[in-house]
């Protein structure tokens, strides 16, 4: 009889522990999202370099705010700015934008998560009174930073006339 106890009590323990660990079990969570493809994420570049246009067009500095990385820099003719000039340079812009298009658009990837934008640039507007240059090559560099795309950079040089 001495050597049934510790058996039945080994046995008890075990069908124990299966019973409680079955209901103890967690529910099974939901399967991660599938990463984005590169098709994908260059159509989600190329619309979001679409929607900083038409914000510099119709001055909405939120959209620079959303789409513009924390450590982004802005290279112009005026100068360099991080996001948080650009964004105030947005909101007191001086300029009137009657019209542009972009064409050529091309976006390499330079890793999973970064990529250049490059195209061409035509635009009918006037800055502080200067005409701004009716043809601009334009470049802008993303990361992916939370799932997101992001501009980090972006800097544009008038075309020659012919």
């Amino acid at each position: 009889m001495r050597r049934q106890v510790p058996l039945v009590a080994s046995l008890i323990m075990c069908f124990a522990s299966l019973a409680f660990g079955q209901a103890a079990a967690p529910s099974p969570s939901p399967s991660p999202k599938p990463a984005m493809t590169k098709a994908q994420s260059q159509k989600l570049i190329v619309s979001t370099e679409k929607k900083l246009w038409e914000a510099w067009k119709t001055k909405n500095s939120k959209a620079f705010q959303t789409y513009l990385s924390a450590d982004s820099v802005m290279v112009g003719d005026a100068g360099v700015a991080n996001k948080t000039e650009a964004v105030k340079e947005i909101e007191g812009m001086g300029c009137d934008v009657k019209s542009y298009e972009l064409s050529d658009i091309k976006v390499t990837f330079l890793t999973s998560e970064a990529a250049l934008i490059t195209y061409k640039a035509a635009q009918d507007a006037t800055c502080n009174g200067q005409a701004a240059p009716p043809v601009v090559w334009a470049s802008s560099a993303y990361v992916k930073r939370g799932g997101k795309w992001l501009a980090a950079s972006h800097q544009e040089t008038p075309a020659k006339t012919n």
